[in-house]
């Protein structure tokens, strides 16, 4: 039965099957035509690696620098000096104006001793700039006494502390990272405070 003799017995017109475009309007995928895009990105892929195989070397290319710089020997002022303890901590002092702790520093701080006089001195730098934030020597004088709330950190007195240029006297806490740590720092005070006396 042709189309024009069902349209003509019954008067009304048979609707024709929907095509794959119906369904693509709600998320499905037509059957038909393939992705171009994923083409274009095979056809990109194979251009770029016949391109990759035609290309010839680069030859070696050699520049003279504009600018010569000559190493220079950098000094810590530690190379006369044996470095008998070192152990991380946070250094603070207290400022009497303000009459609070400010943080000074977080490093390595060292106990060296001078190859010649055999005199011990303190020295902190800060982590990365390195820049010192305690510099004295440990005067038999000064007395550890322990932070009010913690185990693990000591205040002492200074009198001549030269970290920033001038001798300036101090009230230091000095915080370590466990008990044991600040355990081992007092026993070297004190060992330095007993050479110190010589």
């Amino acid at each position: 039965m042709s189309e024009e003799n069902t349209t003509k017995s019954t008067g009304q017109q048979i609707p024709k099957p929907p095509t794959s475009a119906v369904f693509s309007m709600f998320g499905g995928k037509k059957a038909d035509k393939k992705d171009e895009s994923s083409d274009n990105k095979q056809d990109d892929k194979v251009e770029a690696k016949k391109e990759a195989e035609e290309a010839p070397e680069s030859p070696d290319v050699h520049f003279e620098p504009i600018v010569t710089l000559e190493k220079v020997d950098v000094k810590t002022m530690e190379e006369d000096e044996d470095v008998l303890f070192k152990v991380r901590a946070k250094l603070f002092r207290f400022d009497a104006e303000a009459k609070e702790w400010k943080e000074r520093g977080t490093g390595d701080v060292k106990f060296l001793q001078n190859k010649e006089t055999t005199k011990v001195r303190l020295l902190m730098r800060r982590d990365k700039t390195l820049k010192v934030c305690a510099n004295h020597f440990i005067s038999p004088d000064y007395v550890l006494k322990p932070n009010v709330g913690s185990d693990r950190s000591w205040v002492y007195s200074c009198t001549a502390d030269v970290a920033e240029g001038e001798p300036e006297a101090f009230t230091f806490a000095i915080r370590f990272g466990s008990k044991e740590n600040a355990d081992k720092f007092k026993a070297e005070f004190e060992k330095a405070q007993e050479i110190n006396k010589k």
